[in-house]
């Protein structure tokens, strides 16, 4: 059993700074790419950040110089600090993650449950 959860959502002012996390816990042999995606109401999702097993980013227009995606040296744990938050970040932030069991040689497309992130003007 694989599971993914994203935690450290919350409502804060415009100019202030949250850091999410996605961590991926059950039988796994590796974590690939994950990918942080965002939906605000009557939205489409849209991707946010994504970094690869390797360390390679890649972010949206719309975040670059505000948001930077990490991940632990363990590789489960991928994180994304957002500063300078503006209202118009408000949305659920999804983790998507690539994963490869410990059973299989191919690798599982993954979402997290999301993290709502609320930012006030």
């Amino acid at each position: 059993q694989v599971q993914l959860a994203e935690s450290g959502g919350g409502l804060v002012q415009a100019g202030g700074s949250l850091r999410l996390s996605c961590t991926a816990s059950g039988s796994i042999f590796r974590v690939n790419t994950v990918t942080w995606y965002r939906q605000a109401p009557g939205k489409q999702r849209g991707l946010v950040a994504s970094i690869t097993s390797g360390g390679t980013t890649n972010y949206a227009d719309s975040v670059k110089g505000r948001f930077t995606i990490s991940r632990d040296n363990r590789g489960k744990s991928v994180y994304l600090q957002m500063n300078s938050l503006k209202p118009e970040d408000t949305a659920v932030y999804y983790c998507y993650a690539e994963i490869v069991r410990s059973s299989s040689v191919d690798f599982t497309l993954y979402w997290g449950q999301g993290t709502q992130v609320t930012v006030s003007s």
